[in-house]
């Protein structure tokens, strides 16, 4: 029967070390799946945490203080939802990702396409010390350059050049309201294609943002509008990504509107500085949702700090969710099965038993695993000769075959009929088979039971 033995843990100091192994072991994972580990936006990037003139942090921050839900996604996963979508790619971008992005969320809700404009780099980290109004973040400007995004909406032209007319007359202008540009001596403008001016230039009227009339109704961008609606052209209206213009069966039109911004720097916080620009930008929001939910999601991927959906966020998304759930059922039934099992361990016996018996079991046992058996037939033998030459007294110094025709003698005196001991042993050590030793080994015995008694 084999014993118990106490374990040195408690339950409850057992189950605080397996649930304390398990919660740190989900804390990885957690932080590993929220993208912890994957590097963070810089401060000095054109996009939403960005703090540099090229920025758009203020106009996230602004937004957030006029009780918007403003938020920002590393991921595809928000093109897909109602609100608002900011994007804003860099000059590098890639027009099928760009036409991608946008055709997957107007399907949803309105999205904001800020063009950029300023080729920057980060000032050096010793500015900071010998200027105090310098942080972390900031750029200094290099040159301006328009995107060339050939692919995506090629009937749209864009135009880098300043701006014409006196300083009082540098300014933009949309409905109600104007401010002058930051930068009148590099203005990025459109025109083409069935854009609507939104906002303009007040000297020449150039386009600084607008919006797509895709066939959609859109009122509150029309109230705003700075000129009627473009009447389709011949060759078709300017439809959603994936959509056939003017062909029999074509797809409706994208629910939600496309509202370019041409030049950065009416949202940008080289812009934002300026009151009359912040109220540009709650304008441009307001029409863009028409009454919707506040939800505004700034774009991250374009900017180059997209990340993919890692396998702990597939594993909690449907339809994956479902295996998970059944694999941490049977984890908890297993933790419970182990916390309540009935008694201790049992100890695990020996390999090697003491005792002679136990002894003899092991020599036997690595005999055969061996497989010597036909080894052991001469030794046995030799064993029950040496035993009845102490049971008859015969004299030691005798030669084995004078020992056996001495007991051979002994046992016809006293079993004329019984076999030989000598030819009872020949028999043991011909034996090659473990029946015919066993055979011969039982008839040796019973010679030797015959003159011991």
């Amino acid at each position: 029967m084999s014993g118990g033995r106490a374990s040195p843990f408690s339950p409850r100091v057992a189950l605080g070390l397996v649930l304390g192994g398990a919660l740190a072991f989900m804390a990885l994972l957690w932080a590993v799946g929220s993208g912890m580990a994957d590097p963070q936006p810089q401060p000095s990037g054109a996009h939403a945490a960005g703090k540099g003139l090229t920025g758009f942090g203020a106009l996230s921050d602004y937004l957030k203080a006029r009780d918007f839900e403003v938020s920002q996604s590393r991921t595809r996963a928000p093109h897909q939802r109602g609100g608002l979508l900011v994007l804003t790619p860099l000059h590098q971008t890639k027009s099928a990702d760009l036409a991608r992005a946008i055709a997957d969320h107007r399907r949803y809700g309105p999205t904001l396409l800020i063009m950029p404009k300023w080729l920057a780099v980060p000032l050096p980290p010793g500015s900071v010390a010998l200027n105090p109004k310098i942080h972390p973040g900031f750029v200094k400007l290099l040159q301006a350059a328009a995107p060339e995004w050939k692919g995506f909406h090629d009937e749209v032209s864009v135009d880098l050049s300043p701006l014409g007319g006196s300083a009082a007359s540098q300014r933009w202008h949309m409905d109600g309201i104007d401010g002058p540009m930051p930068d009148p001596a590099t203005v990025v403008s459109g025109k083409g294609g069935q854009l609507v001016p939104l906002v303009t230039a007040s000297s020449d009227a150039r386009m600084l943002a607008g919006y797509f009339a895709d066939g959609g109704r859109y009122p509150a961008l029309e109230a705003h509008a700075l000129a009627p609606d473009p009447v389709p052209d011949d060759e078709g209206e300017i439809t959603a990504e994936g959509d056939v213009p003017n062909a029999e069966g074509a797809a409706p039109p994208a629910r939600f509107p496309l509202i370019v911004v041409f030049d950065p720097d009416l949202l940008n916080n080289y812009g934002m500085a300026s009151q009359a620009n912040a109220m540009l930008a709650e304008r441009v929001v307001r029409a863009a949702l028409n009454g919707g939910d506040k939800q505004v999601v700034f774009d991250l991927t374009l900017a180059g700090y997209g990340r993919s959906q890692s396998l702990l966020e597939l594993a909690f998304t449907p339809p994956f969710l479902a295996a998970t759930l059944c694999l941490l059922l049977a984890a908890a039934v297993a933790l419970w099965r182990a916390y309540h099992r009935f008694g201790p361990p049992l100890l695990a016996a020996r390999s090697i038993a003491f005792g002679k018996r136990a002894l003899v079991a092991n020599a036997a046992g690595l005999l055969r695993r061996a497989k010597r058996l036909h080894l052991l037939g001469g030794p046995y033998a030799d064993a029950a000769r040496e035993r009845l030459v102490k049971a008859l007294a015969l004299p030691a110094w005798l030669e084995p075959q004078a020992a056996e025709a001495a007991i051979d003698r002994a046992l016809a005196a006293r079993a004329p009929e019984a076999e030989t001991f000598s030819a009872a042993t020949a028999n043991l050590r011909a034996a090659q088979r473990p029946r015919d030793m066993l055979r011969a080994a039982q008839r040796l015995n019973s010679l030797e039971r015959i003159l011991l008694r």
